[in-house]
């Protein structure tokens, strides 16, 4: 059977802490107000950071060049193992 929707992706989470300075904490904050007075919703840091990596990391082209290779060097990549499903 063929389906416009294609196989949803692995939707796993995963928890990360980090430890911010004081400037990137600050930084993060005025992001935070910043998306509320544009867009109206109240989101906190913790929301955002997720929104906000994946947006630099999906437009690093330096980054997206080496992942291949990365991929390229993994014969059991979870991108290979995917695709085989």
């Amino acid at each position: 059977m063929s389906l416009k929707l294609n196989k949803l992706p692995n939707r796993e989470t995963a928890k990360i802490t980090f430890t911010a300075n004081a400037e990137l904490k600050s930084a993060l904050q005025d992001y935070a107000e910043i998306y509320r007075q544009t867009y109206g919703g109240k989101e906190s840091v913790v929301d955002l950071i997720p929104f906000i990596l994946d947006s630099f990391i999906s437009t690093d082209h330096g980054f997206k060049r080496a992942r291949k290779g990365l991929t390229n060097l993994r014969p059991s990549s979870s991108i290979n193992q995917e695709r085989e499903t």
